[in-house]
């Protein structure tokens, strides 16, 4: 079917004596003729990336591609880099299939050229013929794969057999789940584009991982990457496939203002894929989590979380500082003690170590000292009380779940 569509492309260029590139209806490249000559950075990268960038698409959109059903002039976009184009959309039965692009800078292509040629009904046909093939597979896994995060454990076994005689993993092994959440006014945004920066995102990083060895879905407001152990030492660990899929979904929603960062959070690996569902709740608490906590750093593991590890899984109800230390909660009222609550975190950290805490702050040890006991006056404590300690450590760790300490730091 590739060397059939690769033919017509060609065909194709060759008919208009200039370069061709087809994507699918989803704007995902598919297929292009070699390239000569006048080519913009739009062009380019969609060839590198195999898809255009989101803001490319929305605006294609916005001319009235999708809805074209003959040839369309579009113009072009010194904003994005974007010469003037000659798009025949492609469609079968008044179905949707894709489109033919052609950089055309002086605006000379004729509509009922490319459109009336006997090369354009038998790209159709054969785009038809893929789509349904692709569809039926893309539909298949996305669907197998929704069922993993099910939670019947019969359903998830089933699954994976599926998975496996359909032979779309390499093998059931150890499983870990990343997710990964866009944050910022996304109001503003088209869902499909949104959607689409989460599709591009996770396809390309499966492209990097191996296409068998991980699987993805886009959820309500999240993207889903499975990573399955297939082949031995064969797939990257789970915090390399994490920060590819930071720096993919960066790329994918670049241009997309109302987009502020990316968040991607780990699971803890599990032994097989049928177990992947407490992975991915995990995944989400710990993107979740990230959200909320913008000093945890764009990448999320939950194996290292410590304490909030418990904490997130505490109903809102249950987080009230002052029931955890009245003192800290004192302290916390005041805004003019916000050195004082470092002081005391970083000492907490260090297990009491006032050398290394003296050290870590660039502090002299009188000075460390000196907060130390005015901590103990304002929060009524005394901190060579093991279980003070506790609970001023807990305490603080809850109140920067909860957004009533944000150190600056």
């Amino acid at each position: 079917m590739q060397g059939e569509l690769q033919r017509l492309v060609d065909a194709l260029a060759a008919y208009a004596g200039r370069p061709a590139l087809i994507e699918d209806r989803r704007q995902r490249v598919v297929v292009y003729s070699e390239h000569t000559g006048l080519m913009d950075g739009v062009r380019q990268a969609s060839i590198l990336r195999r898809q255009s960038t989101p803001e490319v698409m929305a605006w294609l959109r916005d001319v009235g591609v999708m809805h074209a059903r003959t040839p369309v002039h579009t113009p072009a976009s010194q904003e994005l880099g974007l010469l003037p184009r000659f798009c025949v959309p492609i469609r079968h039965r008044d179905l949707l299939l894709g489109f033919v692009w052609f950089i055309d800078p002086d605006g000379t292509m004729a509509d009922a050229d490319i459109a009336a040629s006997g090369l354009m009904s038998e790209l159709s046909l054969t785009m038809y013929r893929a789509n349904l093939l692709g569809e039926l597979a893309s539909q298949r896994e996305t669907e197998t794969a929704r069922t993993l995060l099910s939670d019947s454990e019969a359903t998830r076994d089933e699954s994976v057999r599926i998975l496996r005689e359909a032979g779309l993993i390499a093998g059931d092994g150890p499983a870990t789940a990343v997710v990964a959440q866009l944050v910022g006014s996304t109001d503003d945004l088209p869902d499909e584009v949104t959607r689409l920066a989460l599709e591009q995102a996770l396809v390309t990083t499966r492209r990097w991982i191996g296409t068998r060895d991980a699987l993805h879905l886009v959820r309500d407001d999240h993207a889903v990457l499975l990573l399955c152990g297939g082949r031995a030492g064969g797939r990257l660990s789970p915090e390399v496939a994490a920060k590819l899929l930071d720096d993919n979904l960066r790329q994918a929603t670049r241009g997309l203002g109302t987009v502020e960062r990316v968040v991607v959070g780990i699971g803890q690996t599990r032994p097989g894929l049928a177990e992947a569902v407490g992975s991915y709740e995990e995944a989400l608490q710990a993107a979740r989590l990230g959200v909320r906590m913008p000093a945890l750093g764009p990448v999320v593991s939950w194996p290292r979380l410590g304490i909030y590890r418990l904490l997130t899984r505490l109903d809102s109800r249950h987080l009230n500082i002052a029931d955890v230390h009245p003192g800290l909660q004192r302290l916390l009222r005041d805004q003019t003690n916000p050195v004082l609550l470092q002081t005391l975190e970083r000492y907490l950290d260090l297990a009491g170590n006032a050398h290394a805490t003296a050290e870590q702050l660039r502090l002299h040890r009188t000075t460390l000292y000196y907060r130390l006991r005015r901590i103990e006056d304002l929060a009524d404590t005394d901190l060579k009380d093991g279980n003070e300690r506790l609970c001023l450590h807990l305490a603080l760790k809850l109140s920067r779940l909860t957004g009533a300490y944000q150190p600056t730091e």
